[in-house]
């Protein structure tokens, strides 16, 4: 009977984590360039002395889903979105690099390209600083242009190249943040083939109605672990009554 109990206790635990999974997916439906978390069960027997007569529910989280989301036009020169597999890269307070897909770039009273979260773009000199400008223009590869204030409309100028990069998404973990990093020291090349399109927007991956119908599976699974470990409470009160008489 302890088995019983044993599995359906830690069957609700994982679902409840897998709803919470669920929930931060939903939540995240309309974050730009947001990549779906996965999740899946499976049993695992317990090891120790002897046979592993028991098993218990593990949750394990199997990857994210990495396929493109719905390309939204915008217009907006500095709205850009990878087209097919890359990231874009920009770096948190320690100067460590993240990998997002957003797109949705800035420039800071400094003069420093930002995404929509307040994160420096990183170039192929490091995080990218814009001089003032009267336009500007990110082309496929990455290159950045600008019209100076005060020059004239046909004189251009090179600031720097958007670092682009294509790691194995097998090595990629996120953080608290839903951003991708890179394993411990590493830093990834700039990679050619990544190319982009401006004036778009890439929107989150995520499918409400799947995650909504996962939802509603998950929350059923999780009262047939409780009813389980009620039967367990029943049927252990009907034995020390039997006990007893």
């Amino acid at each position: 009977m302890d088995k019983m109990l044993y599995v359906s206790m830690t069957g609700a635990r994982e679902t409840s984590l897998a709803q919470a999974k669920a929930a931060h997916n939903l939540a995240n439906a309309k974050t730009t360039g947001f990549k779906a978390d996965l999740a899946q069960f499976r049993a695992m027997p317990v090891y120790g002395d002897g046979l592993p007569s028991r098993a218990f529910a593990m949750a394990e989280q199997p990857g994210y889903n990495f396929d493109q989301g719905a390309v939204i036009s915008t217009g907006r020169n500095l709205d850009v979105a990878i087209r097919g597999d890359g990231f874009f890269v920009t770096q948190d307070e320690s100067g460590k690099e993240l990998l997002t897909r957003r797109g949705d770039f800035k420039v800071s009273v400094n003069g420093e390209l930002l995404n929509a979260l307040d994160q420096p773009v990183i170039g192929d000199n490091g995080p990218i600083a814009i001089p003032p400008f009267e336009k500007i223009d990110i082309a496929q590869n990455g290159t950045i242009t600008i019209v100076p204030i005060g020059a004239e409309a046909n004189s251009i100028a090179i600031i720097d190249r958007v670092k682009m990069v294509k790691p194995d998404p097998a090595t990629l973990e996120k953080n608290e943040n839903g951003l991708f990093i890179a394993p411990p020291n590493q830093n990834y090349a700039a990679d050619a083939s990544v190319t982009l399109e401006s004036g778009v927007l890439e929107s989150s991956n995520v499918s409400v109605v799947e995650e909504l119908t996962n939802m509603i599976s998950l929350s059923r699974q999780f009262e047939v672990q409780v009813k389980l470990m009620s039967s367990v409470e029943e049927r252990g009160r009907a034995l020390d009554r039997l006990l007893q008489s």
